[in-house]
């Protein structure tokens, strides 16, 4: 079988890896000139299970009105009445309620444990280095409502057997000591022992090699217009250098995804959350992470990737705009201040910005679609990196025709009929 492969990101590498893996001739085609240049290029640096939910839950519709009140907000719209954005916000608030909720985590969960396993399994396999670590992730309650909130979650842990530890102020400093100056200002902590960390960069850069290894095609620098179908089948790719003709293609192109499924009258409610990051060199590695933070009140993760510091958050719902104001940075730049400024010099900070691929209940759509040959592995917004090793092994499967290790049929477009 002859594949192709749309998009060059973590997810399109993964699927393309897992693919190969299984004999398939593959072939990935991407506007930029290499892996990993877009949403995938600078993340948070967590792969993140335990701490996988959905951004729709319970009490997020009064919060959001807050935020939008507030300098330092985890959630920025623009004023623009766009349709799309209003129709996808809509969608979104249905799924803010406690039962909703509980479905959407576990599916997430179930998929995050599983692909975490997957990159265990594949570093064993191929010595895979990407900056990673497997210290675990720590939640940061500054507010006794935050502890109390985190109930639910751990609820729908202890129900999927994930490890997870409950953590007073003092129990925090024994997995982040760099806290130790600003520790008066939290009121406890939940570790997710089984979480990791690493540069989604360097782990593609890296993979990308391996799929080269095993004959995997890399068409950079061309430009996807729209795929083309005859008779319920998928039959090319056109492209602005000619058409590549194809049985079987893999969409993996992130936010990008449903513009290019709408041409064919398939429709998935994907819209780009804008995230923004910055990465700093530590000067003092006592005042730095260990591993990944997160900040609940900002909702900001801080990272330890190597000798650097990699801090992200923000959600911004304002269409594909890539701008890097100074105004939509301030946030991140004030959590990694008031956590670990002894540990690093801010003035060397390097910003960035990408789109994340967001669906309503936070799931990505992984699996096939009523057109012939034509599947899907999208939507996983800021979980791609997550995700990505997990989501991959399960297109891979539904491709082949083998049986998926996990139950799929929650991850795909038909739940959205």
């Amino acid at each position: 079988m002859r594949v192709c492969v749309l998009g060059a990101g973590v997810v399109g590498l993964t699927s393309a890896y897992y693919l190969a893996k299984k004999g398939y001739e593959v072939t990935v085609i991407d506007r930029q000139e290499g892996v990993a240049l877009e949403t995938s290029f600078a993340n948070a640096g967590q792969i993140s299970p335990g701490y996988s939910a959905p951004w729709a839950a319970p009490g997020i519709p009064l919060k959001a009105i807050k935020w939008l009140m507030q300098k330092h907000a985890p959630l920025k719209v623009s004023a623009d009445p766009e349709f799309k954005k209003i129709a996808w916000m809509g969608k979104m608030l249905a799924n803010c309620t406690e039962k909703a909720y509980d479905v959407n985590k576990s599916r997430m969960v179930a998929l995050a444990e599983y692909s975490r396993d997957q990159f265990i399994a594949m570093r064993k396999e191929i010595g895979i280095k990407y900056d990673d670590g497997q210290g675990g992730l720590t939640q940061l309650f500054r507010k006794d409502e935050q502890v109390e909130a985190s109930e639910k979650d751990i609820k729908v842990l202890k129900a999927l057997n994930v490890p997870h530890q409950v953590l007073t102020p003092a129990q925090i400093l024994d997995v982040e000591p760099g806290l130790a100056p600003v520790i008066d200002k939290f009121k406890g902590g939940l570790r997710l022992v089984g979480d990791e960390t690493g540069d989604c960069f360097v782990f593609c850069q890296e993979l990308k090699k391996h799929c080269d290894e095993l004959g995997v095609t890399f068409k950079f620098g061309v430009s996807i217009e729209r795929l083309v179908v005859e008779s319920g089948k998928i039959r090319a790719v056109k492209t602005d250098q000619g058409d590549f003709e194809f049985n079987h293609v893999l969409v993996s192109m992130g936010s990008y995804s449903k513009e290019l499924l709408s041409d064919i009258d398939i429709s998935i409610p994907v819209y780009p959350v804008k995230g923004y990051s910055l990465t700093v060199p530590i000067t003092d590695s006592k005042f730095a992470p260990v591993s990944t933070v997160m900040d609940e009140t900002y909702k900001v993760a801080v990272t330890r990737l190597g000798s650097r510091i990699r801090a992200a958050g923000t959600a911004e719902l304002n269409g594909y705009n890539l701008d890097l104001p100074k105004v939509r940075t301030e946030t991140i730049t004030h959590v990694v201040h008031d956590l670990f400024d002894q540990g690093c010099d801010l003035s060397e900070a390097d910003y960035w910005t990408g789109l994340r691929p967001m669906t309503p209940d936070g799931t990505p759509v992984v699996g096939r679609t009523h057109i012939d040959g034509l599947y899907l592995n999208t939507g996983h917004g800021t979980l791609g990196w997550t995700m990505c090793c997990g989501s991959a092994a399960v297109i891979a499967d539904i491709m082949s025709g083998d049986k998926t290790e996990i139950d799929s049929q929650d991850l795909s477009v038909q739940r959205y009929k």
